[in-house]
């Protein structure tokens, strides 16, 4: 069975108008993938589909070779998802915020301080694991999200503008500690931004403009001899 991403011809409507249409592309288990388009082509809708906030009855969508329409809580136990908006405990430490959503997932005892404790590795944080989360800059909480995500070793992770609000160099901090996920954990991710420094030549790229796929294969290929934000720009029509 696949461990990686799978969108099939999804199409999905708000009443008369179509956010998606006639969507695919795979990825494959352990890539990174950008999900590159500007605000309102269609990310979040799509997020909303893999995460079943919404679903269609138009298209397929699997997770990890589970379909999410046929077999949602299967899908779903194999993917972590890092929202835009914060969803953490700002009360809470960071530990006690990794312990609440291990419990969720209903793990304890040794096994759940055994992934917390890995979790908070990965991602650099571990010293700071007794710190409450409004004690936290940006990049820490963001990170702190991140190994959230981790704790029930999905397959497939989604991460939807994760950097929004960063400064630059915790965005840099971010992507690189992702793009280790990949290449130490094999973990497949979709990263959705709209932010073209945030994706590298070796990333598979995924560009969406109102709600079609525009482009699909290597940046680095599709980009050619063009900056990425040019290329992009061309691409969508988008004013500089």
């Amino acid at each position: 069975m696949s461990e990686g991403l799978r969108v099939a011809d999804v199409t999905f409507r708000y009443g008369a108008k179509t956010a998606l249409e006639e969507v695919s592309f795979d990825i494959a288990p352990g890539r990174f993938a950008a999900l590159l388009g500007p605000n309102g082509a269609g990310k979040s809708t799509l997020f909303g589909l893999l995460t079943r906030l919404f679903t269609t009855a138009e298209g397929r969508i699997e997770v990890a070779g589970h379909d999410i329409a046929r077999a949602p809580r299967a899908a779903l136990a194999r993917m972590g998802v890092v929202f835009q908006s914060p969803t953490l405990d700002q009360d809470l430490t960071i530990r006690q915020n990794l312990g609440y959503f291990a419990a969720l997932h209903g793990l304890s005892g040794a096994e759940a301080r055994g992934r917390i404790d890995a979790a908070l590795d990965r991602l650099a944080i571990a010293e700071r694991a007794g710190e409450r989360v409004r004690d936290l800059n940006g990049g820490h909480k963001r990170r702190t999200e991140i190994a959230r995500a981790l704790i029930h070793a999905p397959s497939v992770l989604l991460l939807d503008e994760a950097t929004v609000g960063l400064d630059a160099a915790s965005r840099q901090a971010i992507t690189d500690h992702v793009h280790r996920l990949c290449a130490e954990d094999g973990l497949t991710v979709l990263w959705a931004t709209h932010l073209t420094d945030e994706v590298r030549d070796s990333d598979r790229l995924v560009v969406l403009h109102r709600g079609r796929v525009l482009a699909d294969g290597e940046c680095g290929a599709l980009r050619g001899d063009a900056p990425l934000k040019d290329y992009f720009l061309t691409a969508t029509g988008a004013p500089a």
